[in-house]
């Protein structure tokens, strides 16, 4: 009566590889006809949390480009007031003045620089919590859709993209269309003619800016989904590491992963010499440009129309100028980037979960003994279209009773727990615990209901405390380690680990496969829930382990409900009541002796499982 973790896999969940390019073409296609900048509009809640900040990286980024500004005003004043003189005192006066008017734009410059990049920090770290929290309440049906690593790219690389954008290219941008403004300004004051002939420059460089800044778009787009399917590539094999190495597949995860970089590469080096030919281009033409304002400035010096300080003046601010200019050429590619970036962890921010309190919750009875009952329920995974997992299952299992589910695999045995634990809500029928409807009440306190062990537990980085801990936030150090000796887990966390407080290496795989089993019970024995869900989980236990853990069982279960998906015969025949599942229905019920008499489905398991131990 074997189900293996990989069959239950085939039961329990769609092709990733079909649904995975799915959903990449599907958000290739939406982001491409995504071409404005309205994105950026979701970080406005954002900054507008941080008024304070908001305000000081305004002030000061008012104050440096009007400093910048004020250097051609010295340098004007020291040619044509101190040169003029020819005074070593006249001269030392207005270089100090530059040197002060310099001093000034530093400090402001510096100031400008940590406020705004501590906003962008601030928004940015506020965003990723705000998608995490997102993500970590979204049912495994996203995630079947969604491979980890592509969620995660979302949080570090398009996280990072509005990161440079609001703490770095926003304030770029901002100084700059400033010193635009302030410059063009004094321009007009030193000399209308120059200034006229600057502006005709303008249109020159706006034409190729926005013509190839549509193409940068759509290509920082690509290589944003490249990057983000490499890490999903990473992430894949990284997870599944020892799998790899046991099939001695290095090399084809080595050549898969460093595929995913080079397309990754080819798609950063497209939007690269966009980028490049963008910022040439609009480079080339406001320096050339000026230069023939300059030609023309020089010959207004030699015919005593204009003062060497007001060219001075008039030189400085049109290089500041068209500088300006080139600096929103080469900002206007990252607000592109961060425009796409926002795009996607939008789509992540307004992902709606599928299972979701209510709108008005019932609550549980202050007593609630762990009465669960299935009524006619009906259910099919989304992936897989019309082909049901479950066919109209009821049953009941009463407070403090002992429940066996069995059956070949496939015949929905997983499911059923996926269901109690609300990962999916049914597509017909009920299910109850204590007389309340799954969907009447909160998700969460649904699940306070149910301690949980499958049979390849789940395990967190830490201390072996912690991991038991986290099966219930209330609870004491002296309930968990109770809980640990009830596991017969303290004798393998005091003698190999040294202590409750010692790590368990990453996500505890350092410890071997019967120590994680019973860190999981004892995670489970501290909650100390209702209803108890069992997944096998003394399978991976040596037969002295699997005693002594059973004996605690057995303890844990007298006063609670108790459902085990069962694979052992000695599993089974403890139970109160057996339910034999076969193709999504439930095929027979009673207890060991009846079923057998019967001699069905369940009659022809057990002797299939009795004739293999025979055999060992």
């Amino acid at each position: 009566m074997t189900d293996t973790p990989a069959s239950r896999v085939v039961e329990d969940r769609p092709s990733r590889g079909a649904v995975q390019a799915e959903l990449t073409a599907d958000a290739a296609a939406k982001r491409g006809r995504s071409s404005d900048l309205r994105p950026l509009t979701r970080l406005i809640p954002y900054i507008q949390r941080r008024p304070k900040d908001v305000a000081a990286a305004a002030i000061f980024l008012i104050l440096a480009a009007a400093a910048t500004l004020a250097l051609p005003v010295a340098a004007r004043a020291l040619v044509d007031r101190g040169f003029a003189t020819a005074t070593p005192q006249a001269v030392n006066q207005w270089f100090l003045l530059l040197v002060a008017v310099a001093l000034c734009m530093a400090v402001f410059s510096a100031s400008r620089f940590y406020f705004v990049t501590k906003l962008g920090e601030r928004v940015v770290a506020d965003l990723r919590a705000d998608v995490y929290d997102r993500l970590i309440g979204l049912s495994p049906s996203y995630f079947a859709r969604v491979r980890t690593g592509e969620a995660l790219s979302r949080l570090t690389v398009d996280a990072t993209l509005i990161e440079s954008l609001v703490g770095s290219s926003a304030s770029i941008a901002i100084r700059n269309l400033v010193m635009l403004a302030g410059g063009l300004s004094m321009m007009v004051v030193t000399s209308l003619k120059l200034t006229f002939m600057v502006l005709l420059i303008i249109p020159l460089v706006l034409v190729p800016l926005f013509t190839i800044g549509r193409r940068v778009r759509a290509l920082s787009t690509s290589a944003q989904d490249r990057v983000a399917e490499a890490a999903a590539e990473a992430s894949e094999s990284l997870d599944a590491v020892e799998t790899v190495q046991a099939f001695g597949r290095e090399d084809y995860a080595r050549s898969r992963f460093r595929q995913a970089i080079e397309t990754s590469f080819a798609a950063a080096r497209r939007r690269i010499a966009a980028r490049s030919l963008m910022t040439a281009v609009a480079i080339a033409i406001v320096f050339c440009g000026i230069s023939f304002v300059l030609w023309e400035g020089t010959r207004s010096v030699l015919a005593n129309s204009m003062t060497p300080g007001a060219l001075t003046q008039f030189v400085i601010l049109s290089v500041l100028t068209g500088s300006g200019v080139g600096a929103l050429a080469e900002v206007w590619g990252d607000v592109q980037k961060a425009a796409g970036a926002t795009q996607r962890l939008s789509e992540i921010l307004d992902e709606v979960p599928e299972i979701a309190a209510p709108a008005q919750v019932v609550s549980f009875p202050a007593e609630a003994p762990g009465h669960v009952s299935f009524k006619d329920v009906a259910f099919a995974y989304p992936s897989d279209g019309e082909r049901s997992a479950l066919k109209g299952i009821s049953f009941e299992v009463k407070p403090g009773q002992t429940v066996a589910i069995v059956g070949p695999s496939g015949a929905g045995k997983s499911t059923l727990f996926k269901l109690l634990l609300r990962y999916y809500d049914p597509a017909a029928g009920a299910i109850e615990v204590d007389g309340i409807d799954a969907r009447d009440t909160d998700p969460i306190a649904w699940r306070h209901r149910f301690a949980y062990v499958s049979q390849n537990p789940d395990l967190f980085t830490g201390t072996a405390m912690d991991n038991i801990l986290f099966g219930n936030e209330g609870a004491t150090s002296d309930m968990a380690q109770d809980a640990a000796r009830r596991a017969e887990a303290e004798p393998f966390i005091l003698a190999r680990l040294g202590g409750y407080d010692k790590a368990i290496g990453d996500r505890g795989r350092a410890l071997s496969g019967g120590e994680r089993q019973r860190l999981a019970i004892a995670r489970a024995l501290v909650r100390d829930a209702p209803v108890l869900l069992l997944d096998e989980a003394t399978s991976a236990l040596d037969a002295e382990n699997e005693r002594l853990v059973q004996k605690a069982f057995d303890e844990a279960m007298a006063n609670r409900t108790t459902l085990v998906i069962a694979h052992r015969l000695a599993t089974v025949q403890r139970a109160d009541w057996i339910i034999v599942l076969d193709d999504g229905k439930v095929a027979e019920q009673g207890t060991h002796s009846e079923l057998v008499a019967q001699g069905g489905l369940y009659a022809h398991l057990a002797k299939l499982q009795f004739e293999t131990q025979t055999q060992a």
